[in-house]
């Protein structure tokens, strides 16, 4: 039997941001989607999930996400055997990125939740083109489900993520970390320095893309992902 995958979203992510891989690998493999709450911290929405995940599978994680995915491999290295990294940093939260996200807590607070997600993602951290207001709409919608509380939990945890850069050095399995062209919000040299760090990684940028390629450019995260993960190449 296929190992699974499980797809775990960034900051105020839901289902709705893997809608393209679940339709392209569903067919080929078992996949799930586990959203990163539960906790205020990375190592508490890790404690929750790792219970709920399959005896062995492979992880994709997205922004919040991918830190998730990598704590949970320093928890139980032995049932993730193969990871896959969307945009995520693995390094610890500046000072000023962390106050940048109390005043947006205290934005969201006060009622300005999808003020706050404009600032969140910018549209400088999106892809460019005709497709972007379509991505803008999609963010808000699924701010607007998950509501408010978990808004903050999440920034929180961001805000209060470990370095982890000791847990790279420690990932034996194949690495996958796909980065958006043109995604500021994570600079490309850390990028390219987890890259560095994981003994069996390797890092692919995705041209056209912005923070969120798995909507933005669907079609060249699944074949990325249908050339990676062991399913859909046992099953081509």
């Amino acid at each position: 039997m296929l190992e699974p995958l499980v797809m775990i979203p960034g900051l105020m992510a839901d289902a709705r941001i893997f809608a393209p891989q679940l339709d392209a690998l569903s067919p080929l493999m078992p996949v799930m989607v586990a959203l990163p709450i539960g906790g205020r911290t990375v190592e508490e929405i890790s404690a929750t999930l790792l219970p709920k995940l399959p005896d062995r599978c492979a992880i994709l994680g997205q922004g919040l996400g991918g830190d998730v995915a990598l704590d949970l491999f320093r928890r139980a290295p032995k049932r993730i055997s193969r990871l896959v990294l969307i945009g995520a940093d693995p390094l610890a939260e500046t000072p000023q990125g962390a106050a940048t996200r109390e005043l947006r807590r205290v934005g969201v607070k006060a009622g300005r939740l999808l003020d706050v997600m404009a600032e969140d993602y910018p549209d400088a951290a999106l892809a460019p083109g005709d497709g972007r207001p379509a991505i803008r709409g999609l963010i808000r919608s699924m701010a607007e489900n998950l509501g408010e509380a978990v808004y903050l939990a999440q920034s929180e945890a961001l805000a209060r993520r470990p370095d982890q850069q000791k847990t790279l050095r420690k990932v034996p399995v194949p690495a996958l970390i796909l980065a958006g062209a043109n995604d500021s919000l994570v600079p490309m040299r850390r990028l390219e320095f987890m890259a560095e760090m994981m003994p069996f990684a390797e890092l692919q940028v995705i041209a056209g893309a912005g923070h969120f390629p798995s909507i933005e450019t669907p079609q060249a995260i699944n074949a990325a992902l249908r050339g990676f993960l062991p399913g859909p190449m046992l099953l081509r």
